[in-house]
């Protein structure tokens, strides 16, 4: 095969799996990116340091809990100097590591600020033209800071800023309950701050089944000072060394002082000053890139993968449609198939889902029927102090086709690719209840859970809802 020039920009998990696959099928690849190592946000400020702090505050909690079982630890010493250190010793192991493979696939990594010059050009660093055949848009996103917030300088914390621990504020507001908020907010709750969570809508985690958010609701009452929903943000102004915030909502709450406010209500795209206006690709009126269903661009020599063209905003995503552009262009094995995309909460319990939710399914009418298995009744749940959780088919009632997964408990994203694997192959509740499951695991709740389906379950008693097969 001639050897086709493929530039990447952006060195995120999209960007640098599809300069590895592209590679390992020999094409001619180059990865651009603003840090001096690839990784992107994903690596160096957002899904690894956060996971590595989250670890922590899971630790903390255990101790803590832990008193139940007659064990007494004492309240731990928290030196921030060293968990900083050990996180960017996590980031830069793993870094290394991207460097070494680009080396060993022959990946040109290049460092600085490219731009689209035109539909086979761009140019690094306001320098180099760079020609290519292909181009891979995977510059991925940044966190949304709205205007109210900018008149507080450093008090203000983001998803990326919260990550560097600079202090342990004594009282912390989290505007935002989606996943970010509450994920930053429970780590700042375990280090020792009383955590505040306002949210404008309804519920925390909008779009999640409320049956899944009611395991994490519970716990997040007695770890969180106050959870405020239905609220807003009005006002928010420098008070000394600490923000005054008022707020608006059913509560009628009095202006109140925080030491840190943390900013998580979502994610923009990253596609100013990248060259868009040189070429005929085009974006919504939020930024996003449109593309069509092999990612392509409205110009033919570019694709787009990730946060930049919008849906779940999710590290595994990106890296899937960057393999999938990669196998569009060699012509490897490429099939244009709809694959279902897990989505985890990493709090503590985690929520973890794929595939068709509940909500989604009423709010279409589509006909459903729903397994569940109450960890009340596993003993590797029992054994872990951790009876909490609940795991959950979707199923479809005519075939029995296993549609969608809910899991919410401690290690919920773990189990969730036992049923991205039955969504995405047309599995039915007899396959799982079928499989030998190792006791005692909590993966056995899956197969309770489709056990429960067919009435058969050993460990609850539930007559199945008509007659089933399996």
């Amino acid at each position: 095969m001639d050897k086709k020039r493929v530039v990447i920009l952006g060195g995120g998990p999209g960007g640098y799996t599809a300069a590895f696959l592209a590679a390992d099928l020999g094409m001619n690849v180059s990865l651009i990116d603003e840090n001096p190592q690839p990784g992107g946000v994903c690596l160096h400020r957002g899904c690894i340091p956060s996971k590595a702090l989250l670890h922590l505050a899971k630790l903390i909690e255990e101790t803590r809990d832990a008193a139940a079982f007659g064990l007494k630890f004492q309240p731990p010493e928290i030196d921030l100097n060293r968990i900083r250190d050990w996180n960017r010793e996590i980031i830069n192991k793993m870094a290394k590591g991207l460097v070494s493979l680009c080396k060993q696939r022959g990946v040109e990594f290049l460092q600085g600020r490219a731009r689209l010059f035109n539909n086979h050009n761009l140019i690094l660093n306001d320098t180099d033209i760079l020609e290519f055949d292909y181009c891979i848009l995977a510059t991925g996103s940044q966190p949304v800071c709205p205007p109210l917030f900018s008149q507080v300088g450093k008090r203000i914390l983001t998803s990326t800023t919260a990550l560097e621990l600079e202090e342990i504020p004594e009282n912390l507001l989290v505007v935002g309950g989606g996943y970010i908020g509450l994920e930053m907010g429970t780590v700042y709750a375990s280090l020792g701050s009383r955590v505040t969570v306002v949210e404008m809508t309804g519920e925390l985690l909008p779009g999640v089944d409320r049956d899944l958010v009611r395991v994490l609701l519970s716990k997040f009452k007695t770890k969180f000072k106050d959870i405020h929903l239905n609220t807003q943000v009005v006002s928010c102004e420098l008070d000394g060394n600490q923000v005054a915030v008022q707020f608006d909502g059913p509560e009628k709450l009095k202006s109140n002082l925080y030491d840190r406010v943390l900013i998580a209500v979502g994610r923009k795209p990253n596609t100013v000053d990248i060259g868009l206006e040189a070429t005929k690709i085009k974006t919504d009126e939020k930024g996003f890139i449109y593309v069509d269903k092999k990612f392509q661009t409205a110009e033919p020599s570019i694709f787009a993968i990730g946060d930049v063209i919008g849906g779940a905003m999710l590290a595994h995503k990106a890296s899937a449609e960057g393999k999938a552009v990669v196998e569009i262009l060699t012509g490897e094995n490429y099939r244009q198939k709809e694959h279902c995309v897990p989505a985890v909460v990493f709090t503590d319990p985690e929520i973890a889902w794929c595939g068709l939710t509940e909500d989604e399914a009423k709010s279409s009418n589509r006909k459903i029927q729903v397994a569940k298995f109450p960890w009340g009744a596993s003993g590797r749940a029992q054994t872990l102090g951790r009876h909490e959780g609940v795991t959950k088919l979707i199923l479809d009632p005519d075939t029995d086709q296993v549609l969608g997964m809910g899991i919410s408990g401690v290690g919920a994203g773990e189990l969730i690719g036992e049923g991205v694997l039955a969504v995405d192959h047309g599995l039915k509740a007899k396959d799982l209840a079928h499989s030998i499951h190792p006791h005692p695991t909590l993966s056995e709740t899956i197969m309770e859970s489709a056990e429960a389906y067919y009435g058969k379950a050993t460990h609850i008693y539930k007559r199945p809802a008509g007659r089933k097969r399996g």
